[in-house]
Order: structure tokens, then sequence, then C-alpha cells
């Protein structure tokens, strides 16, 4: 339930970006879920696994959260026109890279997190930016190149940024960990 709400807000979110929206919220809401409801069964799992994976990862289901990053990292390419492919790609290189580093593996992480920033964007990403959540695990590790060269990439989709990346810049360069907020969590 919880991972169809959000596919539905996520809907609501790409609806108002692309100008689209209905009287009243109230019918917005309704609508969106009659056409979350129609999706075909890989579309609606499209939209679903990137959330599912970050909620595995972060109660310790490790198995399970690799198992749904690579489900993710399988169905990605064919939705490549969709406005969640961005989310995709971010999901699936965040969840594995934290797994590659809990697995000893920096190297692969820092790949995972590069590959995250090169994600096109999304209507999500592009005004309420991308999840730092591995680039924070990074940093804990020492990191500070790749988490600087993540930083880069992400200025090419995040356009609300709000000066954030130049602060995080800053305190990276100063050598600190930044207060993320809520680019934690999306």
């Amino acid at each position: 339930m919880k991972n169809s709400i959000q596919a539905i807000v996520a809907l609501v979110l790409a609806a108002a970006a692309s100008g689209l929206h209905a009287a009243t919220p109230e019918e917005e809401a309704k609508q969106l879920e009659a056409e979350l409801a129609a999706l075909p069964p890989q579309e609606k799992r499209f939209y679903e696994l990137g959330d599912a994976a970050k909620e595995a990862f972060k109660k310790g289901k490790f198995i399970e959260a690799r198992k749904l990053a690579l489900e993710l990292e399988q169905l990605t390419p064919h939705f490549k026109g969709n406005w969640n492919y961005g989310n995709a790609v971010q999901d699936v290189n965040l969840v594995l890279g934290r797994l590659a580093l809990r697995a000893g593996d920096l190297d692969k992480a820092k790949e995972h997190l590069l590959a995250a920033g090169r994600s096109p964007g999304s209507p999500q990403m592009n005004s309420f930016g991308p999840n730092m959540s591995l680039a924070q695990d990074l940093l804990k590790n020492g990191e500070k190149v790749t988490v600087l060269e993540y930083f880069k990439l992400c200025r090419v989709f995040w356009k609300l940024e709000e000066g954030r990346l130049d602060q995080w810049t800053k305190e990276v360069e100063a050598g600190k960990i930044p207060e993320f907020g809520g680019n934690l969590v999306y």
C-alpha cells in the first residue's frame, strides 16, 4: 500500500510538472489512482521497485534489496522515455553502491555513485534533488573526490538546488560531512 501511495504521489508530481491537473485535488487523486490501477503489471512494478529496494536496504534486508535493485535494473531499459526513468537509474545505483560498500568494494561503490549522478533526472530529482545516502556513506569512508564529482553531475539535472550543491561542496572540501536532510530520503 505504501509503495502504491508513493507511486500515486510520483504520478501527481509528474502530472503537475507537465501542466496537467484536474479541477480539484480530490478529483486529481482519484484519477491518478485509477490510472495506477490500470497500469500493466510490468510498468506498475517499475514504479514500485526503487522505493522497495531502498526500504529493504534500510531495514537490513540486504539480499532482498539486491534482488529488487537487480530486477529494477533489468526493467529500466524498457522505460527510457518514462518520467520515472531517472529515478530508476538513481535508485538502482544507490542500492547496489551501498551494498558494494557494505561488502568492502569501495571502487564498485564509487562507480555506482557516478552512475547515479549520470541519471537524466526526473520531475522529482529536478526539483527536490537526488538521494545523497551513498554519497554520505562514501564520505564516512573518506572518499571526497568521487562525491565532489557526483555533485558536479547532479548540477546537470537539479535546477532547483538553491545553492545546496555549492554549500555541500565547500563543506566536503573542508573535510566535513554535510547535513543532507531530506536528500537522504528521496
